[in-house]
């Protein structure tokens, strides 16, 4: 079958490999309706996990809305035919972790998540035209036919981490709010966001197109490009800071925007996914300023899928409206650069085998 597989930094494309199929009574075998890319898979992307990675072998994608078609011994909830999506990490569902709420720190699959290679439990992929999905009755999702491909692609990973980065950062209504971070994620959570009735939300990015859509939702948009967007920010909170911050992003540079940002006593909800070692946290300064920090990158979305697909029924958020391009998994390389540079309005690609 033909599957996306990582080569090196900016090599990721579509070869053949063997036929996925199941080995455990545990697992379900799925065919992949449509998959897309992640703001996370960037980093896989850029070469972050490069010197870990198995080249030529680890398989990328997971974010999945799929058809089973065929099913393990032990699995009760699933039946060939049913459409399902998946939680981007692989949870047992029975573990003192997963029974906390902790499922991308299960300790039966040890924190495996699809598509990203040998460092992350070595699991298949969405970007395939088959996967196996084990312990398929734990973190996997039933999908009805009438949510759209597109948005229920994002219950895997996308719609669940903007439902927790609002539960994070619990926007008070009339708060003052700093969205940074303005990609598919950081839209969902804006979305999400202005329903909590903020006194104000002000938006920052770089990339003018999603500076638009965040101005578009209501948002006031700031380019970091500019040399005074601090500045610009804060005369928006008439300078004391941002009851809250979101980030969405996952750089040590965009952290330091959200401690730069966020008033005395105020709160941090930071989604992104970071991938460096090392962050000069000034102990002294969030002490002082009784700030709270609370960090999800290695997001536990499977808690949150039910409730984000009831934002879907209900046409709470409408995320299908982000995917700007679509590709055939045969251009997956193509669709990783586009998203990557997003290049031509790029927002999210919509991939299908």
């Amino acid at each position: 079958m033909k599957a996306a597989v990582y080569y090196g930094p900016q090599q990721i494309r579509a070869t053949e490999i063997a036929d996925a199929a199941i080995r455990q009574d545990h697992e379900i075998l799925v065919k992949v309706d449509a998959t897309s890319i992640c703001g996370s898979d960037l980093h896989l992307y850029r070469g972050a996990l490069d010197a870990i990675m198995d080249k030529g072998k680890s398989q990328t994608g997971h974010e999945l809305i799929g058809t089973v078609i065929e099913v393990g011994k032990l699995v009760s909830r699933f039946r060939k035919g049913d459409r399902v999506s998946m939680a981007y990490s692989c949870s047992c569902g029975d573990c003192y972790m997963c029974r906390v709420g902790q499922t991308a720190h299960c300790e039966t699959t040890r924190s495996a998540v699809y598509g990203f290679g040998v460092p992350f439990g070595n699991l298949n992929g969405t970007h395939a035209e088959a996967m196996v999905i084990p312990y398929a009755d734990s973190h996997t999702l039933k999908v009805p036919k009438e949510i759209p491909d597109a948005a229920a692609l994002t219950l895997s990973c996308n719609l669940p981490s903007a439902v927790i980065a609002n539960t994070l950062a619990n926007i008070q209504p009339g708060e003052t709010v700093a969205l940074i971070g303005c990609g598919p994620t950081g839209l969902m959570t804006l979305d999400i966001a202005i329903q909590r009735a903020p006194g104000k939300v002000v938006a920052l990015d770089k990339v003018a197109h999603r500076l638009d859509a965040a101005r578009a939702r209501g948002a006031t948009a700031i380019n970091v490009g500019s040399t005074d967007w601090k500045e610009q920010a804060l005369a928006e909170c008439k300078g004391r800071g941002f009851d809250k911050v979101i980030e969405v992003v996952g750089y040590p540079e965009t952290l330091q925007m959200s401690l730069d940002l966020v008033r005395p006593g105020g709160g941090i909800a930071a989604i992104g996914v970071f991938t460096d070692s090392t962050f000069n946290l000034n102990l002294a300064d969030v002490f002082l300023r009784d700030i709270s920090l609370h960090m999800n990158g290695f997001a536990n979305v499977q808690p949150f899928m039910w409730e984000s697909l009831r934002l879907l029924e209900r046409g709470v958020v409408q995320p299908q409206k982000l995917f700007s391009h679509e590709f055939r998994l045969g251009e997956i390389d193509k669709a990783f650069s586009t998203f990557y540079t997003k290049a031509d309005g790029a927002m999210k690609m919509l991939i299908r085998p």
